[in-house]
């Protein structure tokens, strides 16, 4: 069977449209498991005693898990799914903590489109907001991507 793509070429996108994911609770196993792949084993993620007698109280996400999520969750919108080409740079903000239990979802705004030097792809900036169950921001990121163009999509099997 052969592979067909669902994602919409740099061309599809227009500036200030959104891409709104689905949502997800994050769980105390997606932080044990983000912290064995990353090796990030700092208490505030993995100790309930020390967590508790913190400022914030309870253990937390790791940001860096909730912005994988986040990028998660957009790619299965299906609209960049098989058209990226790469990710060239992500500046985050963590606006605030996640906490076990939360549920987040992500808005992706295309804010800039810029042309390259090679016909085939061009590079879309976009402004990511996740946001928590109560519709509080918690992750704020700008990211800047290389897609394909529109008739440049490889066809592979």
């Amino acid at each position: 069977m052969t592979y067909r793509v669902r994602g919409r070429t740099f061309d599809d996108f227009v500036i200030d449209e959104e891409i709104i994911s689905g949502a997800r609770t994050v769980t105390e196993a997606d932080v044990v498991n983000f912290a064995c792949l990353s090796g990030d084993f700092h208490p505030e993620h993995m100790n309930k005693e020390y967590a508790r007698k913190g400022p914030l109280g309870e253990r937390i996400a790791h940001g860096l898990l909730i912005i994988s999520m986040a990028t998660g969750l957009l790619n299965q919108t299906g609209a960049f799914e098989g058209t990226t080409i790469a990710i060239l740079e992500v500046t985050v903000r963590f606006i605030k903590a996640v906490k076990f239990g939360d549920t987040i979802r992500a808005i992706q705004k295309v804010v800039q489109k810029k042309e390259t030097s090679k016909h085939d792809r061009g590079v879309l900036t976009s402004l990511i907001t996740v946001l928590n169950q109560d519709n509080q921001i918690v992750l704020e990121a700008d990211l800047v991507a290389l897609l394909y163009r529109r008739g440049f999509v490889p066809m592979g099997g």
